[in-house]
């Protein structure tokens, strides 16, 4: 069988977007009506007929309205095959009318949830006779048309006013698809409110991951790659996902994920004062604090022009158009910030392919949850790296402790390291990286690239010096060797901020002393892979 005449529905929605639209246009092609609770209610006050689903079970809905679908002559009309001899006699035995066409959306669950709701409000919006009313007409697509999206109402009545009034099997497939789709989401956002909010267990038994499809990307890491951006549904922290695009083209997938890597380190200095970081494949290459976001701009591409050109921009204040205009000297893919002033997006209307992002809200970079990583046969899954390091929980371990400002330089070089690929070493002198390196193999390496870049961009700009003196050096994890500390003496670092933990420790410590330089220990690593 193909084409199926809607001649009966079933309508009961918790969203009533649509529904006398819908519905009116299914009564004015002679389907018969049937419904529940609040949704007959919505139809009756439309002036359209309908007849209630305790009408049809001869049974009143009962339990605060818990059991009203749950019924063989509801679901019997939905699973009936109907071209099967045998379930076309149990029908008639019975006096169970076909249910053609099921529109059905959720109780709320995700909105509940979302709003802080109390427990037992919580449990009364997990949906039953929606999902199984649904799983069943979906099992039986090849006779039972069903619509859980609002969205899809207009693509429904264009198909039944293509096909005289009915629908065809691609259609009854493509919706069945997107209602089991739905019912796991549903049930996913469910097992994991149960696992972690009223449990409190970190990694369940049975790992749900429901997210919405955003959009679908024009490509992966590589154009040979398909990708595609989704969200996750439930409670969730607003971030780039949810951004406005102002302007520009269309986002890569490369793009979120050095935009998500811009936006999750500029948020480490919210509330602070202006500061900007620019992004170069998920590396920062330039960070600064200052008075102002355009004198923070300049300290910060300063740090590495050159990668800097066709990087990612984000800014922790809204954009004004001073540094929106200094922005825009130099090639840049995407700028993120949390408002924008008319100067600032007048000046970037003039570069068509700039992306500007606005983001109602900087993340918070200590909050709760999991990051998953897919491995070949499994998933990968850890909280996020929430760990906070303060002045007062460091420990200096050398003769000399600190001053002010070399403290103060740590602190920024620690926070800056912590979003650097490991291995990371992070240079940084006065709220300004000096000096940035990532991703290598090993330490020493890493800090050799970090105080080459500075040299060359100190030659690169006349300066007379590197800014890697009188420098603060982070190390992202324990220096194991005594050469970490010559690195840093060459390069002209006075103060190291690192974790401290290697068996060298003391060796390690004493090169210090031996150069004079202070050094302190956070006791906790920040491995970035």
């Amino acid at each position: 069988m193909s084409d199926v005449t809607i001649r009966r529905a079933l309508l009961s929605v918790s969203d009533k977007t649509g529904l006398v639209e819908l519905a009116s246009r299914l009564a004015k092609g002679g389907v018969e009506l049937v419904s529940t609770g609040g949704t007959a209610r919505a139809l009756r006050d439309a002036g359209l007929p309908v007849l209630d689903v305790s009408d049809v079970t001869g049974f009143p809905e009962m339990m605060d309205g818990r059991v009203k679908t749950l019924h063989p002559l509801i679901h019997g009309g939905l699973l009936a095959v109907r071209d099967d001899p045998a379930h076309a006699a149990a029908m008639d035995a019975h006096d169970i009318g076909a249910i053609d066409l099921l529109v059905v959306n959720l109780y709320p669950f995700e909105a509940t949830v979302a709003r802080g709701a109390e427990r037992d409000e919580i449990i009364e919006n997990i949906d039953i006779g929606g999902p199984a009313m649904v799983r069943s007409a979906s099992k039986n697509h090849a006779f039972v048309s069903i619509v859980t999206d609002p969205s899809d109402y207009a693509t429904l009545l264009q198909e039944l006013a293509d096909h005289d009034g009915a629908t065809t099997l691609a259609f009854r497939r493509r919706m069945a698809a997107k209602a089991f789709a739905a019912t796991a989401a549903y049930d996913g956002m469910i097992s994991q409110w149960f696992a972690t909010a009223d449990q409190g267990q970190t990694f369940p038994d049975m790992l749900a991951l429901p997210a919405r499809r955003l959009a679908e990307l024009r490509y992966g890491e590589n154009p040979h790659q398909q990708a595609a951006l989704y969200a996750p549904l439930g409670a969730a922290t607003p971030g780039l996902a949810q951004a406005e695009q102002v302007q520009g083209k269309a986002l890569s997938y490369n793009n979120y994920n050095d935009a998500d890597a811009a936006l999750e380190l500029v948020a480490e200095f919210a509330g602070g004062a202006p500061a900007v970081v620019i992004v170069k494949h998920a590396n920062p290459c330039g960070v600064a604090q200052a008075d102002s976001l355009a004198a923070a701009w300049e300290a910060a591409l300063a740090c590495d022009p050159v990668s800097a050109f066709g990087g990612i921009v984000a800014v922790n204040r809204p954009l004004d158009g001073v540094t929106a205009q200094a922005i825009c000297q130099i090639f840049t893919e995407v700028v993120i910030a949390p408002a924008a002033d008319a100067e600032a997006r007048a000046a970037f209307a003039a570069k068509r392919n700039l992306r500007m992002l606005l983001v109602d809200e900087l993340p918070d970079p200590r909050r709760a949850g999991l990051l998953v990583k897919p491995i070949a046969g499994g998933l990968l899954a850890q909280t996020r790296d929430g760990g906070a390091i303060t002045a007062e929980d460091l420990q200096v371990v050398t003769d000399r402790a600190p001053t002010d400002r070399e403290l103060a330089d740590c602190l920024f070089a620690w926070t800056v390291a912590r979003h650097v690929k490991s291995n990371a070493i992070v240079y940084a002198r006065d709220g300004v990286t000096a000096g940035i390196g990532a991703g290598q193999m090993n330490r020493k390496d890493s800090s050799r690239i970090a105080a080459l870049r500075a040299a060359e961009m100190a030659e690169m700009a006349g300066w007379d010096r590197s800014r890697t003196i009188g420098s603060a050096m982070a190390s992202d994890a324990f220096l194991p060797f005594a050469d970490g500390i010559e690195m840093a003496v060459a390069a002209g670092a006075t103060a190291i901020i690192q974790p401290g933990g290697s068996i060298r420790d003391a060796e390690v410590i004493a090169a210090a002393n031996e150069a004079g330089i202070a050094m302190v220990f956070t006791g906790m690593r920040h491995f970035r892979h």
